[in-house]
């Protein structure tokens, strides 16, 4: 994933609309797919998205380092996106499920073998998978956006690979 400039992430944070909009049109895509991930919702998930930009305007003033900014922004898009799940059900929200998955596979197929693939992960083997693989993340980014050391990041990209293999060679891990 391409990184925000720095520039634009201080000027954001110093009130500059055009510096927030650049920063909104370039993050809107990977956070949306991120969202979507963690509540399987589309139409739900673009209300969070709007809500993650709401919460960025107001707070982005509070980022110390602009090179945070994208774990920063999808730490808040994951907690925006649970408090959705919590005000919406009155329980925790489970990962994608049998739901749609907004993938960027040529295949239409594909896209629905791998979304079937990721419902029958753990929990946090997809939210691993889907923030390293298709979000785009670094493995220190996507560490940081759900506050867990980078070696653990790895290991769960490593096992979700793996899992993920195993049932989409016909192993049916899940």
């Amino acid at each position: 994933m391409d990184q925000p400039e720095a520039a634009d992430v201080i000027a954001a944070a110093s009130g500059d609309l055009g510096a927030f909009e650049r920063l909104v049109r370039q993050m809107e895509g990977p956070v949306f797919r991120y969202i979507v991930h963690l509540i399987g919702d589309r139409a739900l998930a673009e209300d969070v998205a709007q809500e993650v930009f709401l919460r960025m305007y107001r707070s982005l003033h509070t980022l110390r380092d602009a090179d945070r900014f994208v774990p920063w922004l999808l730490a808040t898009a994951r907690n925006a996106a649970y408090d959705a799940g919590r005000r919406r059900a009155r329980h925790p929200i489970e990962l994608v499920g049998d739901r749609e998955l907004p993938a960027r596979a040529e295949d239409p197929h594909l896209t629905v073998e791998v979304s079937d693939a990721l419902s029958r992960l753990e929990h946090d083997l997809a939210e691993a998978i889907v923030l390293v693989g298709m979000v785009g993340l670094s493995y220190a980014e996507a560490a940081a956006t759900i506050g867990i050391p980078e070696g653990t990041m790895k290991s769960r990209v490593f096992r979700a690979r793996k899992v993920l293999m195993q049932i989409l060679e016909g192993g049916d891990r899940g």
